[in-house]
């Protein structure tokens, strides 16, 4: 199994990015397998890695279609809605609390 160069931070070659600098240039992978990773040092912990692309193989992103744009408004509408009192919070509510900020600070009775 071969493994993939390993670059450190900002000293990757010209010609690779990672998937966000595509996205910045209007590109996406489109199916590409990863050519490098990149390493960020960190102290007392572990690198941070990224991926890299190649900027030649990139196709652009498929444009946005009115039926994208209306499924995800949905998906976002639906992620603002509290399982626990029912209420539109007026934001996306948080996967770590599971509930909106109002609902996760109540304190909790139980009756046994």
């Amino acid at each position: 199994m071969a493994s993939l160069p390993v670059y450190r931070w900002r000293l990757a070659p010209e010609g690779l990015a990672t998937f966000r600098q595509l996205r910045a240039l209007g590109l996406r992978p489109a199916g590409q397998p990863v050519v490098a990773q990149l390493e960020r040092p960190r102290r007392r912990r572990e690198p941070l890695i990224a991926i890299l692309f190649r900027i030649d193989l990139a196709l652009p992103v498929r444009p946005m279609t009115d039926a994208k744009r209306a499924a995800l408004a949905k998906a976002n509408a639906a992620r603002r809605v509290c399982p626990a009192c029912g209420r539109d919070a007026g934001y996306r509510i948080p996967a770590s609390l599971g509930m909106c900020v109002p609902c996760a600070d109540a304190p909790h009775h139980f009756v046994s």
